[in-house]
């Protein structure tokens, strides 16, 4: 299984705003620190903000934080509310995709592979993710304090 972009950049919006606290995080910093498309990262974080991840503060100063504590989000959701298709070939989009449907083991095969991918990561939350917040902030170049991660108004 491969994960597009969108659930990946998802993931990583995520996590900084998660390391920043409540501090407002930008698409700006989040693209220059990780060197990934600002455009992509736009429709991202309207996504996430859309879904309830995250709150958007508009004007000058604007941004976005969690909405939720990191504790409460589960990458496993995140993954599924991110990603437009999970099926790894056609015949799980659809039925009558194959003419060996009906005798086909490895279609069950792939849908209990995808249901044991997602279950090993509904076991994950976004603080999971954060534990090795002083290493991640340092890779990102964020001035970190250890302070409750995360803490939504």
């Amino acid at each position: 299984m491969r994960l597009t972009l969108h659930a990946d950049y998802s993931l990583r919006v995520l996590m900084f705003a998660g390391l920043k606290d409540s501090e407002l995080s930008t698409i700006t910093e989040i693209a220059e620190r990780f060197h990934i498309s600002r455009s992509h990262l736009m429709k991202v974080v309207h996504d996430l903000g859309r879904l309830g991840y995250i709150e958007t503060v508009q004007g000058k100063n604007g941004g976005f934080r969690l909405m939720r504590k990191p504790s409460q989000i589960n990458v496993g959701a995140v993954i599924r509310d991110m990603e437009e298709e999970l099926d790894v070939i056609g015949c799980l989009q659809q039925e009558g995709f194959c003419r060996i449907e009906g005798a086909c083991v490895l279609r069950r095969a792939l849908q209990e592979a995808t249901k044991a991918f997602l279950a090993v990561l509904d076991k994950y939350t976004l603080e999971d993710l954060l534990r090795p917040g002083r290493s991640l902030a340092r890779l990102l170049a964020i001035d970190w304090a250890p302070q409750g991660l995360n803490t939504p108004r």
